[in-house]
């Protein structure tokens, strides 16, 4: 196993304003998307794109609980809490895809061809991993299970993408409106799995803290 490092008091000031800069972005970039999604969706009853667009206020919202925990004076000390907001904010995504995968296979929304959510899909797609690896870097170097939840939320939000992707372009090509219904169900484990996780704390990595 390796040792743990140490983080000067100086090195945790960057990283922390790197973590609020990488907030920032994410919350930007997803009430956009959110937005987007959710009028998309809309327009071609496209059930999958609404959760989408709900997965992205989710995101929204989780980014929101750590510029809060990073705006307080001693930010460790929030830690439990924010954690347990990004639980929750996880098993929320997890129902929303459930209930939307629920709906598709009870027939009751049928979805149209929609290339504004193949556009929103790909952009989300090389988007959300480069920024997802940028925070967990920075919070596995500043000892933060919250930032490296958070993160990891961002991964996951990438992976929706891959398969809501999937799930327009088959409906568009090979009318499969059921294909996009099944690799959300498999998102839908990831999210229960990682939203099991932080409510644990389990995201928290080997670092040691030097406050001198």
């Amino acid at each position: 196993m390796d040792e743990p490092r140490t983080v000067t008091e100086a090195r945790r000031t960057v990283l922390r304003r790197k973590v609020r800069w990488i907030v920032g972005f994410t919350i930007g970039y997803n009430v956009i998307e959110a937005a987007v999604s959710i009028a998309a969706g809309a327009a071609a009853s496209s059930t999958a794109l609404i959760a989408f667009g709900l997965d992205s206020v989710i995101e929204v919202l989780s980014a929101a609980v750590i510029a809060w925990q990073f705006s307080r004076r001693d930010p460790d000390r929030w830690q439990k809490p924010a954690l347990r907001a990004i639980a929750i904010a996880f098993f929320a995504l997890a129902a929303y895809v459930i209930l939307s995968a629920g709906f598709s296979f009870a027939g009751l929304v049928e979805a149209e061809p929609s290339p504004l959510g193949i556009v929103i899909a790909c952009l989300s797609l090389v988007i959300m991993p480069g920024v997802a690896g940028v925070e967990r870097r920075a919070g596995t170097e500043l000892g933060s299970a919250s930032v490296i939840a958070d993160a990891r939320q961002l991964l996951l939000c990438a992976w929706l993408s891959g398969s809501m992707l999937l799930g327009l372009a088959a409906n568009a090509l090979l009318g499969w409106a059921w294909a996009d219904s099944i690799a959300a169900l498999v998102i839908a484990g990831f999210a229960i799995k990682e939203g099991i996780e932080a409510w644990s704390g389990e995201a928290e990595p080997p670092v040691t803290l030097d406050v001198a």
